[in-house]
């Protein structure tokens, strides 16, 4: 069946779905139109896991193969406490440039005959289209046109951050942790080339009002923040794109994903808080299973609400992992005086539904015998989520 799909945003979400759907039939005919210039883009590197290039590998072996060669990898986590440092072997993580993953799909996609018209902005569904896609991010416009109808809810994080690279080339996953007079900053940085990182920093409103953070300038703030995380950037500058601005998250949720012949996809259905590293990942499943959804149903009112269906499903344990996760930074104080090793080990157990309800020393000692012994391994997975449940019904 010919189809005609537009999709607003030309980010990976957009971009990768158009190389799908040109997959399936070369016969769609498939625009993606991208407010920005050509080669422009705001942000770093990304992060992904190996699970992400499985699937991959398996939607398009071609962009799968482009990607794997053009990333970074890496298989620890490091911590860096005050003066202490602490190292963590875990699942081996990739790292590759926004600019550059852009550039590999927009490639793939033109190959394959989708039109991409780079400078053109829609705020409103195109007439004579089938199917209209709005992954225009976070602040669609397209969403926002019918807010009530997708019932949008946005929830705001506590914590500021500023997205900003460094030529430090970090060979781990690493998290630099600074005490000041005015509370805890931190870092987490990764590679993504040769020569760039991405380096997030973060702190509790107070810190960032004590430290003058709210009222330096650009500069003042780099050189701020080059001198705190001296050590860990040894020698080499903090770098910030244009109008790069310290944010809070925002936490985006959707009731319904689609309206009509709109649908929703990446950020603009949802967001995950970037702690866990996972944005591009899921945008990138949208994509899969949105492509999946028109490849197995005829009639798009029953694609499109398969899509909507599988995917909130699948998101439910991400958004509370990246809920917890959020939580664990905005309760740092609670962990960080513990010894070294085991902060980082309750770091990675931050997605935990019983970590926040437990003394950290006590769940530690849990911790450490649960992965020794199986039964105890199977009590806190099964106690978790139900003790999680309880105290919150008490609280509220």
């Amino acid at each position: 069946m010919h189809v005609k799909v537009v999709c607003v945003g030309g980010g990976p979400a957009g971009l990768y779905l158009a190389i799908l759907l040109k997959r399936q039939d070369p016969s769609h005919d498939i625009t993606v139109h991208e407010r920005n210039p050509e080669g422009s883009t705001y942000g770093w590197g990304v992060t992904y896991w190996r699970g992400l290039l499985d699937k991959l590998r398996e939607h398009d072996p071609d962009s799968a193969r482009e990607v794997e060669t053009h990333s970074v990898r890496w298989s620890d986590g490091i911590a860096h406490v005050r003066d202490l440092t602490t190292r963590h072997q875990g699942d081996q993580g990739f790292g590759i440039g926004r600019h550059r993953l852009l550039d590999l799909l927009a490639g793939r996609a033109r190959a394959l005959g989708v039109r991409l018209e780079y400078e053109s902005e829609l705020t409103e569904p195109p007439a004579g289209a089938d199917l209209v896609v709005a992954a225009d991010g976070v602040h669609s416009a397209l969403r926002t046109r019918h807010a009530d109808r997708f019932g949008t809810r946005i929830s705001s994080g506590r914590n500021h951050y500023i997205w900003l690279g460094t030529t430090r080339v970090f060979d781990s996953f690493t998290f630099a942790f600074t005490e000041t007079e005015h509370g805890w900053i931190w870092a987490y940085g990764y590679g993504y080339s040769a020569d760039h990182s991405t380096c997030v920093v973060e702190c509790a409103p107070e810190t960032f009002t004590g430290l003058g953070l709210d009222r330096a300038d650009e500069g003042e703030g780099l050189a701020l923040l080059e001198k705190l995380f001296a050590d860990v950037l040894d020698g080499h500058p903090l770098i910030a794109r244009s109008g790069a601005s310290w944010l809070h998250f925002r936490t985006l949720t959707n009731r319904s994903w689609h309206h009509g012949n709109l649908v929703l996809l990446g950020d603009a259905a949802h967001t995950t808080h970037y702690s866990i590293g996972a944005g591009t990942t899921l945008a990138l499943e949208d994509a899969m299973c949105l492509a999946g959804a028109l490849r197995e149903h005829s009639g798009l009112p029953e694609a499109l609400a398969a899509y909507e269906r599988r995917r909130q499903a699948e998101l439910l344990s991400v958004q509370s992992a990246a809920r917890y996760s959020a939580q664990w930074y905005e309760n740092l104080p609670r962990y960080i005086h513990l010894p070294p090793h085991r902060m980082f080990a309750l770091l990675g157990q931050r997605h935990s539904p019983l970590l926040p309800y437990v003394p950290p020393q006590l769940y530690y000692g849990l911790d450490k015998a649960a992965g020794q012994l199986e039964v105890l391994r199977r009590l806190k997975r099964w106690l978790g989520p139900r003790a999680a449940r309880a105290l919150h019904a008490r609280r509220h």
